[in-house]
């Protein structure tokens, strides 16, 4: 599972104030909550008299607008620290519970897990946030399957005209260009799509968004960070996958989706694309209950390089070894 690597646990926008929910990592179950002032916390979900899931309790708001999470069972409370107030005393608790050491960079919620850092946070999501309006979030989800699996699976550029055929009527994929640099890669390609007739469009007028052409530009942050940018007449869309290790054969995944209107009407069609993007999921999902994971692979397609990208950098981590994989395609 890459202890070392850091994960997205969430954006803020997907934390409703005040109100507990469970993340797991690194097979680690925890309750983390948002007060009024933003703030973020997370602790070990079991509550440490009997076991209690947090998570599966509520908050309370206390003098300073900071809040505690109070657990199901018996209405403990434990702040941001893990202390509590145990019944019939005034006095607050040693730390109970050893917090989640998180990463706040603005919006967006980092974690190692505990273990020493061996990759840096990517710097791209501020970068995004800071030249693009923030559209919203979609498609989280936990899928029964290994980290390796989910992400072969992401950056295998063949599947796109049979996983995600369905809606987006993908033909072929012509392969353009991949650029390695470490643990972070690039590829371009373009996927010809079977056009809807006007009368579809008509009866489904989302369908109306979706190029004859969709020109793929994907950026790459081994492990956890998958982003497709996207241009269209009246916009720009930057469509963030990210995956985090669950436990050893459970893979969360999850899509942020960020966009530059070039028109106002832009903004209007924020849901539409929001929607395509669980698409793209929801046939990902679908597709890996139907592998047999320990199939031996006898045959090797043509542009299976960001495939081995992920290899590579699995089975080295946390080193970046050679080959330099980049490639064009003419």
């Amino acid at each position: 599972m890459l202890p070392g690597a850091p994960w997205l646990l969430a954006h803020k926008s997907m934390l409703v104030v005040n109100q507990p929910r469970k993340i797991s990592l690194y097979g680690n179950d925890y309750v983390i909550w948002k007060d009024i002032n933003g703030e973020i916390y997370a602790l070990p979900n079991a509550c440490p008299h009997m076991g209690a899931m947090l998570s599966e309790g509520w908050c309370e708001v206390e003098s300073n607008a900071t809040s505690t999470v109070v657990c199901p069972f018996h209405a403990l409370k434990f702040d941001g620290l893990g202390c509590t107030v145990l019944p019939d005393s005034r006095k607050k608790t040693l730390p109970q519970l050893k917090p989640l050491e998180l990463i706040i960079e603005g919006d967006f919620i980092w974690s190692y897990g505990g273990y020493e850092p061996k990759i840096a946070i990517p710097g791209v999501l501020n970068e995004i946030a800071n030249t693009h309006y923030f559209i919203g979030h979609i498609a989280d989800r936990s899928v029964e399957t290994d980290l390796l699996t989910m992400l072969l699976n992401m950056h295998d550029y063949n599947h796109q005209n049979g996983t995600h055929r369905d809606l987006f009527r993908i033909t072929e994929v012509q392969f353009h260009k991949f650029i390695d640099d470490g643990y972070h890669s690039q590829a371009f390609y373009d996927m010809p799509t079977v056009p809807y007739s006007f009368i579809e469009k008509l009866r489904k007028p989302d369908l109306f968004l979706l190029p004859e052409t969709i020109k793929a530009h994907l950026e790459n942050y081994f492990p956890s960070l998958v982003i497709f940018y996207g241009e269209m007449p009246l916009g720009k869309a930057a469509q963030c996958h990210f995956f985090v290790p669950e436990t050893e054969n459970r893979t969360r995944t999850y899509i942020l989706l960020f966009g530059q209107a070039k028109h106002p009407v832009f903004k209007v069609f924020g849901k539409t694309y929001l929607n395509f993007g669980k698409v793209v999921v929801d046939q990902d999902t679908d597709i890996l209950g139907k592998i047999y994971p320990n199939t031996l692979q006898k045959i090797k397609l043509n542009n299976e390089v960001g495939m081995d990208w992920v290899r590579r950098n699995f089975e080295n981590f946390p080193n970046v070894v050679s080959p330099n994989l980049s490639k064009s395609i003419i």
